[in-house]
């Protein structure tokens, strides 16, 4: 049986991704910072579909949260076969208006993080010629939306990078580039949605069905809506000037978890 271990496991795709994962048969590892809602997870899946579930308490904001997940995947004799990096967060309020710490946490979190756990998977899964990784990026990479947007652009050229030079090794990488998901993402972050259109609203568990088909078809990038697909070929017609203006305009915060 195989094994997939999902960051930001308790909530959102997160939790959709670990549904989804149980379900087709293969035991999990969920990565977050609250424990016990990671227990009542695992021990739903469990009963649910019969698998293994085991919980990492873990905070990746901090080099030991990062350290220790990473040791996880080090582990020759419980390989992880699927990593799924979703652990993210969004900022309320625009450049300056956040306080640097938050910046700098947001970069630890979405982009030393992502390389770091990557890295661990990706080294294992090479030695043993298969294995995959999924990381969680946005739409908002393909505009310009700050902090945010640039570290989940960088997720997307990281992953499509790496997925090239490890292309004849039996390991895939792929980038998620969903749009807005009803998840609690956007409580948490403090965030007013009543001006997004309901047309624009995906939900976690088709956005994770199409992600899961689009690995196995071996694309590099995924965005997982016709929609959005319409909407992010619209992108590239319009001048980076006007995007940054609209996108300004729209709030700090644009994407998915």
């Amino acid at each position: 049986m195989t094994t997939a271990l999902i960051t930001g496991a308790t909530a959102g795709l997160g939790a959709a991704f670990a549904r989804r994962l149980a379900r087709d048969g293969r035991d999990v590892v969920l990565v977050a910072r609250d424990a016990d809602r990671l227990s009542d997870h695992a021990t739903e899946l469990h009963d649910r579909h019969g698998i293994e579930a085991s919980v990492l308490a873990a905070d990746l904001s901090t080099d030991e949260g990062i350290s220790a997940v990473e040791e996880r995947l080090a582990d020759r004799t419980h390989p992880v076969d699927l990593l799924v990096n979703n652990a993210g967060f969004g900022l309320k309020g625009r450049y300056l208006e956040v306080p640097m710490a938050d910046e700098l946490t947001m970069l630890k979190v979405h982009c030393e993080a992502v390389l770091r756990l990557t890295s661990a998977a990706a080294g294992q899964m090479r030695e043993r010629g298969r294995g995959g990784v999924v990381n969680v990026a946005s739409v908002a990479a393909f505009v310009p939306r700050g902090t945010y947007g640039a570290s989940k652009a960088w997720i997307v050229q990281f992953t499509q990078g790496a997925a090239e030079d490890l292309a004849d090794s039996g390991v895939r990488l792929m980038a998620l580039c969903p749009g807005f998901v009803r998840t609690e993402f956007h409580e948490r972050a403090g965030m007013a949605v009543d001006s997004v259109p309901s047309w624009m609203w995906l939900e976690a568990d088709r956005v994770v069905e199409a992600a899961l088909k689009d690995l196995a078809r071996g694309k590099t990038l995924s965005v997982p809506d016709p929609r959005y697909k319409t909407l992010m070929g619209a992108t590239k017609l319009v001048p980076r000037g006007v995007l940054g203006k609209l996108s300004s305009g729209s709030g700090r915060r644009y994407g998915p978890q």
